[in-house]
């Protein structure tokens, strides 16, 4: 494959019209990155359309990429107990990530379990257009970065977590990505951003962590009523 191609990105693969279940159908023949050709199949958004929420995370990991359903590690039981516990009730979010292949580095001989590698920002412009359309169609009220490369994807490459974690600001509702946040203000949608589930598992302290990650989404539970 030529680098060309390799980054020609997910334009090309959106589908004219259609909801959620065509754009489904048409990203699992994305090859818009040259991540899909070791990735086991394109992992898609799932949840209510329309949602009052949308979640972002990076991307799918060992689990997700082969079960084809985002959040369904470690990471993915994590942040369930965190909304359960901040009092967001998962039948209004809808789940997606920034990139919707599992980049992973090389597998070590006998290493039953593939680690991710974060996507590039080439990676991450070439599947922007998934996330944008996945935004039309579930037309959140509030959507929710989870970690930097979610924020980056929404914002742009500038944003930083430190910067804006757990604050509430307001996106234009009917533009392409990447939005630019502004103070909060009546009307428009929502974003909020805090830190992935899977810092969490990895920080020192687990449950400080786990307990700024509920503070975070509180504020969501606040926005949401």
């Amino acid at each position: 494959m030529s680098a060309a191609k390799a980054y020609e990105g997910a334009q090309a693969y959106l589908p004219v019209r259609g909801g959620i279940a065509a754009l489904r159908r048409a990203a699992a023949g994305c090859h818009g990155c040259p991540l899909y050709a070791d990735a086991t199949q394109t992992v898609f958004g799932t949840g209510p359309v329309p949602a009052r929420a949308l979640l972002v995370g990076e991307q799918p990991g060992d689990q997700e990429d082969r079960s084809g359903e985002p959040f369904v590690g470690p990471a993915g039981g994590l942040l369930r107990r965190a909304l359960a516990a901040a009092g967001v009730d998962d039948r209004d979010v809808y789940l997606t990530n920034a990139v919707k292949h599992f980049k992973f580095a090389p597998v070590a001989e006998g290493r039953r379990r593939r680690i991710h590698k974060a996507p590039d920002l080439r990676e991450l412009a070439a599947c922007r257009p998934w996330l944008a359309a996945e935004l039309r169609r579930v037309d959140p009220e509030l959507v929710v970065a989870l970690g930097a490369t979610a924020g980056k994807s929404v914002l742009g490459n500038a944003f930083k977590v430190s910067e804006s974690r757990g604050a509430l600001l307001s996106l234009p509702p009917d533009e392409d990505l990447p939005f630019t946040a502004g103070e909060e203000r009546p009307g428009g949608r929502r974003f909020l951003a805090t830190v992935h589930p899977s810092a969490v598992l990895r920080a020192r302290d687990r449950d400080e962590a786990f307990d700024g990650l509920v503070s975070d989404l509180r504020v969501a539970a606040r926005f949401l009523g």
